[in-house]
């Protein structure tokens, strides 16, 4: 049995530090099949709101990762799916507001924010960080694979009426695949778009992590720094994440590690990170989990990264 079925982590984040992740929907339940997603190919898309799980079972969780002595900068409602398809995501950010003083982020694909409800919701984190992929429709296509319902103009008119109302930080994110969206009409439709958003920050990022999607290239360093200067100001290109030791004072619990790499592929300095074990910990953690095929490991430019079979 898991120790936590909605919580995970904490985990290192380029954005938000070390992160305690709280997934409220299914596996890959989502108004998208962007091509970079790391949870799988294609799978049946929705833009139906209901109570996916109990809030009252996600808020017990966190209640007892709290006593156990929870250190984290923020908690991050994401995970598996899109957040906001949850039809209780405000009350379960109003629960965790009781439990703890942690900031609470919100990362959506934003596609729903055309939604009152979604806007009046995801207006409680401190945090809201949505994603914008492309600068029109047909590009929004290649990108996102969205929901037959989802219009391009009624997307972006969410994400400029959720600026509007919300008081919050608003940290966008662009994410770029090589030869999909880094043509210079491509950008510039993005570069468009951004003041009309009007974000506190823009954060581009590009494939790291290993993808299933083969259309999903990496964009190098130089262009994306090229790219971040025309994107106006308050970009920055989000690097790979810094390198932490912890100290090796407890065990490597299996079920916690194999928890975190079912959400997200991690390198060994991502779950040293994270988990605040050391390398060593770890690294015979590893062999196990591995020894009994419920990991498999891949490298990427030089780093392997590991992900739960």
């Amino acid at each position: 049995m898991k120790k936590y079925r909605y919580l995970f982590g904490p985990v290192p984040s380029r954005r938000l530090g070390c992160s305690l992740g709280v997934d409220i929907v299914p596996m890959k339940t989502c108004t998208q099949n962007c091509i970079y997603c790391q949870l799988g190919k294609d799978a049946p898309q929705t833009l139906q709101r209901k109570d996916y799980v109990s809030i009252e079972a996600v808020l017990s969780e966190l209640e007892q990762k709290i006593n156990e002595g929870l250190e984290a900068d923020f908690i991050t409602i994401s995970g598996s799916g899109e957040p906001t398809l949850h039809s209780q995501l405000g009350k379960l950010i109003d629960g965790i507001r009781i439990i703890t003083g942690i900031p609470v982020a919100v990362i959506t694909n934003g596609t729903l924010l055309s939604d009152p409800a979604v806007r009046q919701d995801c207006c409680k984190a401190d945090v809201v960080l949505p994603s914008l992929d492309a600068g029109d429709p047909e590009t929004f296509k290649k990108m996102n694979h969205p929901h037959a319902d989802l219009d391009f103009k009624q997307f972006v008119d969410g994400l400029v009426r959720f600026r509007n109302e919300y008081t919050g930080q608003l940290w966008l994110e662009v994410f770029f695949c090589e030869g999909v969206n880094t043509d210079e009409a491509s950008v510039r439709n993005i570069a468009e778009l951004i003041p009309l958003i009007n974000p506190d920050k823009v954060q581009i990022n590009t494939s790291v992590r290993p993808i299933v999607h083969a259309e999903a290239v990496r964009v190098s360093e130089q262009r994306l720094n090229e790219i971040a200067a025309h994107l106006g100001k308050s970009v920055e290109v989000i690097t790979d994440f810094s390198k932490q030791t912890a100290p090796a004072d407890r065990p490597a619990d299996l079920q916690v590690i194999l928890e975190t790499l079912q959400r997200r592929p991690c390198t060994l300095d991502d779950l040293c990170a994270g988990l605040g074990l050391s390398k060593e910990q770890l690294e015979a953690a590893l062999v196990n989990l591995e020894v009994v095929s419920k990991i498999t490991g891949e490298t990427i430019d030089q780093k392997k990264y590991y992900k739960a079979v």
